[in-house]
């Protein structure tokens, strides 16, 4: 029963153009807000120190690592196949050191020397077989600035 005989309906529309205007307002308002980190981009210089150098020579385990991950012990060079090995090679070291020992002297320090071009994981590798090993005084060579 249609009373309104030759007058349709109208459909209801949905006007889109303020929709649009708040999605990009919001659009914009992000893009504002956004901040963006380049992590690859990162120049990092390592620092150098300017202490003076010690006068006396501790109870001390030096370890050289090269830029290629070789490692030495107090100048010997030892093969490294995993952290487990290492850390056998640091005992051997501080037994050797026990058995020269005169007096009372702490337990040995370990003193990192590592390549600047050296891999952060051969420094952690190091790092780890000291913990294994038991050894707790842990420090890290670096170089002296020129005056």
């Amino acid at each position: 029963m249609n009373f309104r005989k030759g007058r349709g309906r109208e459909e209801p529309e949905i006007n889109l153009i303020p929709f649009i205007d708040v999605l990009l307002v919001i659009l914009i308002f992000l893009m504002v807000t956004t901040t963006y980190s380049r992590f690859t981009e990162l120049q990092i210089t390592l620092p150098t120190a300017d202490a003076e150098k010690a006068q006396d020579k501790p109870n001390q385990i030096d370890i050289g690592i090269d830029a290629q991950g070789r490692y030495k012990i107090n100048s010997q060079a030892v093969s490294f196949l995993d952290t487990l090995t290492l850390a056998e090679d640091l005992k051997k070291a501080a037994a050797a050191l026990e058995a020269g020992k005169t007096g009372t002297q702490p337990d040995p320090v370990i003193i990192i020397n590592a390549d600047r071009a050296t891999s952060h994981q051969s420094v952690i590798d190091v790092l780890e077989a000291a913990r294994i090993a038991g050894m707790a005084k842990v420090t890290f060579a670096a170089q002296a600035t020129a005056k």
